[in-house]
């Protein structure tokens, strides 16, 4: 909905250019001709070149509204820069042509100007209508940063420009100076080359895909601010009409979960929106290796990266100034034991390359388990193994009660989960000493248990 309004509003102003330009070539070529002033006939010819640069604009603003399409797939608003290019080539050929037959006045063949009210007039007026239009073409440029409108406008506000040195031109034909008409056709035609070479470096420069001055860093700027982005690796940006698109390259840490990882890539495009309105935002996100990663990270990625399962069981202390490791490490169904050793052997190097100061590396290799069935419990031989359980946590006096016993089969075996109670005064030291205990007490009497996971909590006060 907002691209149709915007799409109308540029072609309501172009088609009053085009109607302005109508206007004011009619009148100044009729005022010309009667007065046989160069000034005013080569005003004449540079309106004539405003009306067809209108009439190109208003056709650029046509198509480049267009959407994009599977062979235009950044849209049509190159066709803006173009008609921009073509209106510069119409410029350069008009003032070529003024020069040249103000240096043939002056040299070979002076003629006779007609200082009349109606010079005054229809230059008096073209400078009115000129910068009504030139503001009009401006307004709606910047607002929806289209590159045709801006080269319209340019064409209107250098007519004031230059309708202003053939007024200075007129008051010394005058007072009989002749020569000055000529001389300020030149003056005109220096003035649009002038316009003209402007015109003509930003059209090439859009054509070429430069990048406007001072967009690439600010861009840059609002993506490195973004909370999660570790750093940017590229941006790269085009436009393309009134469209500015954005190509951006991170490096998020690796660590960060997928979903966390998305949710910065929504960050940056929001971010980028909220300063550029107009732009198409593609956001590629890679994973890094950051500075502050715990020993712990490290080990996961390496692991992770070899195409297995994140380890379990992790344990890293520090003692002595070195790393001791140990953790369980879960190999695909049907590998041989060769293939697990050789596999495990090159992840321990990988660890020892990446953590400096190791002491000791152990890994137990065991074979993945599939989860063959949820929680249950209302087996009988579950049941059984319940109450075995815990009649030997509560025959443990340092356990006030078990309030639950949750049992999941994992293949053959079992994962146990428990809820302890124990004395509210007792440190967390001696209460992690009590379920390290309870856990080991409880993988030798039943084998068929796999793992122990014991959650305490403070028994609460009578």
């Amino acid at each position: 909905m907002l691209d149709k309004i915007a799409e109308n509003e540029k072609k309501r102003v172009a088609l009053s250019s085009i109607a302005a330009a109508i206007f004011i070539t009619g009148f100044k070529l009729v005022v010309g001709l009667q007065t046989n002033s160069l000034g005013i006939l080569s005003e004449a010819a540079h309106s004539g070149l405003d009306f067809i640069a209108a009439v190109m604009t208003y056709t650029a603003v046509v198509i480049s509204g267009r959407p994009a399409d599977e062979k235009h797939h950044y849209g049509h608003g190159k066709i803006e820069n173009v008609s921009a290019f073509f209106q510069t080539l119409l410029l350069v050929v008009t003032c070529a042509w003024i020069i040249w037959e103000a240096v043939d006045r002056l040299i070979t063949r002076p003629s006779h100007v007609e200082a009349s009210v109606w010079g005054f007039l229809v230059i008096g007026i073209s400078i009115v209508v000129d910068i009504s239009r030139s503001r009009a073409l401006n307004r709606v440029a910047k607002k929806y940063d289209s590159q045709a409108l801006e080269a319209d406008a340019l064409h209107f506000s250098s007519d004031v420009w230059s309708s202003s040195v053939v007024i200075i031109g007129l008051l010394f034909v005058s007072l009989n100076f002749i020569w000055v008409d000529a001389v300020a056709a030149i003056g005109v035609a220096f003035l649009v080359l002038f316009v003209s070479y402007r015109l003509g470096r930003r059209t090439i420069d859009a054509l070429m895909d430069r990048v406007p001055d001072g967009i690439h860093e600010d861009i840059v700027a609002l993506v490195k601010d973004v909370d999660g982005v570790e750093r940017v690796k590229s941006v790269r940006v085009r436009t393309s009409g009134g469209k500015l698109f954005v190509d951006a390259t991170v490096e998020i840490p690796r660590v960060v979960p997928f979903q966390k990882v998305h949710v910065i890539m929504d960050r940056i495009e929001r971010s980028i929106y909220g300063r550029y309105q107009n732009a198409d935002v593609i956001v590629h996100a890679e994973p890094c290796e950051c500075e502050d990663e715990t020993v712990t990270d490290k080990i996961r990625m390496i692991v992770v990266g070899k195409g297995l399962r994140a380890p379990h069981n992790l344990e890293v202390h520090h003692s002595g100034g070195k790393y001791y490791i140990d953790f369980d490490l879960e190999h695909s169904k049907g590998k041989s034991f060769v293939e697990a050793h050789d596999l495990t052997s090159e992840i321990e190097d990988a660890i020892r390359r990446k953590v400096p100061d190791i002491g000791k590396i152990t890994i137990h290799m065991e074979e993945i388990q599939l989860d063959q069935s949820g929680v249950l419990r209302k087996t009988k031989g579950l049941d059984n193994l319940r109450e075995e359980v815990r009649r030997l946590i509560i025959a443990d006096r340092r356990v006030l009660r078990c309030s639950t016993i949750d049992v999941m089969r994992v293949g053959e075996k079992f994962n146990l989960s428990l809820t302890c109670h124990f004395d509210r005064e007792k440190t967390l030291d001696e209460i992690h000493r009590i379920i390290c205990e309870l856990e080991v007490n409880l993988h030798s009497e039943f084998k068929e248990i796999r793992r122990v996971m014991i959650h305490a909590e403070p028994e609460s006060p009578p």
